[in-house]
């Protein structure tokens, strides 16, 4: 395990309102998934913010190596049948829950399976977390629960339609802590969030990029037509951003979209990582609109719900791509 990674992007400033940046709560916290992207990034933040970190992740997404030393590591696989004993065995009574642990990848070869799975995994964290009185139950959830839906998305939108099983089960998660939230179990915050980039990033679009052509300067196959157009945004904006909602908002249920104003297109994006890398290749491209099955070619998200609590994302979406295609070569 490593000590807090100077690249975990954390901008100190003043926010619109006037306000600062919003620290997490203190006190006792477990993150599921606490060794991949950004649970690793949320981890570092939690213990800056003076948090006792537990860390629960079965390693198959994540690295031992971003969890850093002072939190401590439990390895075990939260969709196993014994599961909820374990994890009541690790969370101290009242403690906030940050689940964040899933099979993130859109284009599964066995969707059935991988919404079975996520779901299940969600199912255990909050049984675990109703036995051991958590206070405040945090899901990151994703912008693939609506679907393609007209642009930029609020949070009310309907209806939500996902068109992969991911995304699918992103939204029944959303369902089971709504209900239980509303039954008193405890308070919850759910993010819906565009494409978070930053150090650590794999299995994405700027590492995918990045890895093809330090391998082949010459050329870079695109999958799609390279139209695709979404939202970036930087792991520090985002942390920021779940800090200031968890601060700011305290109803039973609480729902926000985190993302930027603007968008990138996969095109934009190859040009972007070929210019930092200083490369000038041929693109190809796999056709279609789309770059894989489930994918949603087109989305921005709606961010003036959070933003009328004060918080605004600090980077815009070519900016947060630029930022962690320089973090990201110094990586790979």
């Amino acid at each position: 395990m490593s000590d807090a990674s100077p690249g975990s992007d954390r901008r100190p400033g003043v926010l619109p309102d006037g306000g600062h940046i919003v620290s997490f709560p203190d006190g006792d916290a477990v993150v599921t998934g606490g060794a991949g992207f950004l649970g690793s990034h949320l981890v570092e933040r939690l213990l800056d913010d003076g948090a006792d970190v537990t860390v629960v992740d079965d390693l198959r997404g994540g690295n031992r190596e971003w969890v850093p030393d002072a939190a401590a590591l439990q390895e075990f696989d939260l969709a196993a049948p014994g599961a909820v004993d374990d994890l009541v065995a690790v969370l101290p009574t009242g403690a906030d829950v940050y689940h964040l642990a899933a099979d993130k990848y859109v284009d599964n070869d066995e969707p059935i399976e991988q919404y079975a799975r996520n779901t299940r995994m969600t199912q255990h964290v909050v049984a675990a977390a109703e036995a051991a009185d958590a206070e405040r139950f945090v899901f990151t959830s994703s912008s693939t629960v609506y679907g393609e839906a007209p642009r930029p998305t609020p949070e009310d939108y309907a209806p939500l339609e996902p068109i992969s099983a991911y995304g699918a089960g992103k939204l029944a998660d959303e369902g089971l802590l709504s209900a239980r939230a509303h039954a008193g179990a405890f308070d919850a915050w759910t993010f819906r969030f565009a494409n978070v980039v930053g150090p650590r990033l794999r299995g994405a679009v700027v590492p995918d990029f990045i890895e093809k052509l330090q391998a082949d300067p010459s050329t870079l196959e695109i999958l799609g037509d390279g139209r695709q157009e979404k939202s970036y945004l930087t792991v520090g904006d985002c942390l920021d951003g779940m800090a200031h909602a968890v601060a700011r908002a305290n109803d039973p249920v609480n729902t926000f979209n985190l993302g930027t104003r603007t968008t990138t297109s996969v095109d934009r994006i190859a040009a972007i990582v070929a210019e930092e890398l200083g490369v000038d290749p041929a693109y190809s491209y796999t056709g279609g609109e789309r770059g894989w099955k489930g994918d949603v070619p087109k989305m921005c998200l709606s961010v003036e719900k959070l933003s009328a609590l004060g918080w605004e994302p600090t980077r815009s979406s070519d900016d947060a791509i630029r930022r962690a295609t320089r973090q990201l070569i110094e990586e790979l």
